[in-house]
């Protein structure tokens, strides 16, 4: 089973940007469906945008839409969140999650494999 760590997190000033990346331990990478999703606190876990490795499709959460960019570099077993135009309301811990599979999976409930969280701040 695929294993992932995420990196990047921190705090930023509003308006500002941050690139969180998750690396995956698995070689066959490319057959995953990948998501970011957020949980901020007294909140649930939150979708935040999904990429299909082997074609590139993407999807995205309306909040985010026009602010976020989910990319992925499967020579490095890489996904990345650019996060730009950052609110305080982005603030949460930011969770990277797989599934082997080719389409596109908004709900928590669809992915078997987690990260171990990474934490988003944004100040006003």
């Amino acid at each position: 089973q695929v294993q992932l760590v995420e990196s990047g997190g921190g705090l930023v000033q509003a308006g500002g940007s941050l690139r969180l990346s998750c690396i995956a331990s698995r070689r066959t990478f490319s057959n995953y469906a990948m998501g970011w999703f957020r949980q901020a606190p007294g909140k649930e876990r939150e979708f935040v945008a999904a990429i299909i490795l082997s074609g590139g499709s993407t999807d995205y959460a309306d909040s985010v839409k026009g602010r976020f960019t989910i990319s992925r570099d499967n020579a490095k077993n890489t996904v990345y969140l650019q996060m730009n135009s950052l609110k305080p309301e982005d603030t949460a811990v930011y969770y990277c999650a797989a599934r082997q599979g080719w389409v596109i999976l908004r709900s928590r409930y669809e992915y078997d494999t987690w990260g171990q969280g990474t934490q988003v701040t944004v100040s006003s």
